[in-house]
């Protein structure tokens, strides 16, 4: 199984995509594809990117039980850690702010 999630892309891009893959929230695409067939679709979501980012995430042998590859810019960043992909957040931009929590509102 494989999931791709896009954010800021353009529309031909995300067209695209719902030919491989069924779109089952905005930006979000799953499939069961080959090896083969995911590697041509992540160039093309690399070709055709523009200003956005990606994910690619993926079935595999490994620790997680999954795989991913990241495309553009954005907060999250892939980081190995003692054989196992991680997720490191950057810092806030300039202008960005937290989501404050008040008192009534639930916290997981």
């Amino acid at each position: 199984m494989l999931v791709i999630v896009v954010e800021n892309v353009p529309p031909a891009l995300r067209g695209r995509l719902a030919v491989w893959l069924i779109e089952v929230r905005a930006g979000v695409y799953v499939g069961n594809l080959s090896k083969k067939v995911r590697e041509m679709i992540w160039s093309q979501v690399n070709e055709g990117l523009e200003g956005g980012n990606a994910v690619l995430v993926w079935s595999t042998n490994t620790e997680n039980g999954f795989d991913f590859l990241t495309l553009g810019k954005n907060r999250r960043n892939p980081v190995e850690f003692d054989g196992i992909k991680l997720v490191s957040f950057l810092p806030l931009e300039d202008g960005q702010n937290e989501i404050e929590w008040s008192e009534n509102d639930t916290k997981f």
